[in-house]
């Protein structure tokens, strides 16, 4: 009984650290998007962070407009960056617990 509960509790253990390279590895992980023709260009990390944004002089002419393209972009940019980081996350845990009863529901 407790030889079981050990095991699981290292397998937790390996999860944790899979996660957690998972979410490195996501850190270096780049995900382009833009809006209006290119005229407004975002890159967001696996991890959902901010890196870089860029507005060509066009768009800066109509402030609704730049809003509009703003938030195409930046959803479009983090909704790819959310559906990839929910696999890795998954994927990492899966791997170090595959045959725990009652997960496969969970993962």
């Amino acid at each position: 009984m407790f030889g079981k509960m050990f095991d699981i509790m290292g397998k937790i253990d390996v999860a944790k650290k899979n996660v957690e390279a998972a979410r490195e590895r996501l850190d270096h992980v780049l995900i382009d998007a833009e809006a209006g023709n290119g005229l407004v260009k975002v890159s967001v990390t696996g991890n959902r962070i901010l890196k870089n944004l860029k507005i060509a002089d066009e768009a800066m002419q109509d402030k609704e407009m730049l809003e509009d393209y703003l938030m195409i972009a930046l959803n479009k940019a983090l909704e790819e960056a959310g559906k990839m980081q929910e696999a890795e996350l998954k994927k990492a845990a899966k791997d170090a617990m595959p045959n725990i009863p009652g997960l496969d529901g969970l993962l």
